[in-house]
């Protein structure tokens, strides 16, 4: 009998990303509310306990009053916004990270899908921190550069509007008082004492992004970029969507749309003795949003891991 989904919230920008990846398949049942119901509270609460899955793609009040209405103890969540990142009730669902997170995902029945920028920086910083490489209490900062399509739909609005101003033609440095919302899950997530300082910038290109933390040789309890760059790519070597660059980058250029289109994380290991950074190249959209979203779901319900996403 084929699994039944739900996706609450399937017209905004992550809820028509996982319907596009689902669609075609033929091994689940998508359950498809009337759009003039599609806020109606008791057909929506018809829907999800009817699903053997339900993906929630809506803002974070929204998400938890729309857990509230899961009464069949079967049903599976999925949940897109950052209500429930840092709750330790719900599984985060980066399965790469650790077998424990891949294990915890698989028997699963509440799981919270990561933030595109924070996965990128949480690809970099876990393993720097379970393999001693840093210590959890060092200041950590941290860039990241976006295209606009994780803006949301007035965003992609804004930007592919004719008549836009010269203004959204240049990057645009955003979330200026320090509070950006991927901060909480960085910090928790990495087990770090402090905040990160997290810069995110958004760019006039559709999608693909990366995320950048340099770091001084300092707080790097005496490892060299070289031999951080093994340990990482000896960490990834064997998990689905994260690779480490099988060398250390010395030279050339990294575009933020590289993996665009792809499920993937690349990180890439570039400095000198005194100086490294690391940067993660994903698609906010893929591996930062839908693509990880069915990733973990393929996991919940017992199917290939990336199937619907190569």
């Amino acid at each position: 009998m084929k699994p039944k989904i739900y996706i609450d919230g399937q017209a905004g920008t992550t809820g028509l990303q996982i319907y596009d990846r689902l669609g075609q398949r033929d091994d689940i049942e998508l359950l498809i509310i009337s759009d003039e119901l599609h806020r109606d509270v008791e057909e929506r609460r018809k829907f999800m306990n009817a699903a053997d899955l339900v993906f929630l793609c809506l803002p974070d009040a929204a998400v938890i009053e729309a857990v509230s209405l899961v009464e069949n103890p079967k049903t599976k969540i999925i949940d897109a916004s950052t209500a429930h990142r840092t709750n330790p009730a719900w599984d985060y669902g980066f399965p790469e990270l650790s077998l424990e997170h891949r294990e915890n995902i698989i028997g699963s029945k509440r799981v919270a899908n990561p933030g595109c920028y924070a996965s990128g920086f949480i690809s970099i910083v876990y393993p720097l921190v379970k393999l001693g490489i840093i210590d959890k209490d060092v200041p950590l900062t941290s860039w990241g550069l976006s295209g606009y399509s994780g803006g949301g739909k007035k965003m992609i609005a804004d930007y592919e509007s004719e008549d836009k101003g010269d203004a959204l033609y240049a990057p645009s440095h955003y979330a200026l008082n320090g509070d950006h919302k991927h901060i909480p899950e960085m910090q928790v997530i990495c087990g770090l004492t402090k905040k990160p300082v997290f810069n995110p910038i958004v760019d006039d290109y559709y999608k693909g992004m990366e995320v950048a933390v340099p770091l001084h040789a300092e707080f790097l309890n005496g490892y060299t970029a070289s031999q951080i760059h093994d340990m990482l790519y000896t960490y990834y070597r064997n998990t689905c969507n994260v690779s480490v660059n099988p060398e250390l980058v010395q030279d050339g250029k990294f575009y933020a749309n590289s993996m665009a289109g792809t499920n993937q994380i690349l990180l890439n290991v570039t400095g000198n003795d005194e100086r490294v950074t690391i940067t993660a190249l994903l698609d906010n959209l893929g591996k930062g949003a839908s693509g990880a979203a069915v990733q973990n779901m393929n996991l919940m319900l017992g199917f290939e891991e990336n199937k619907g996403l190569k």
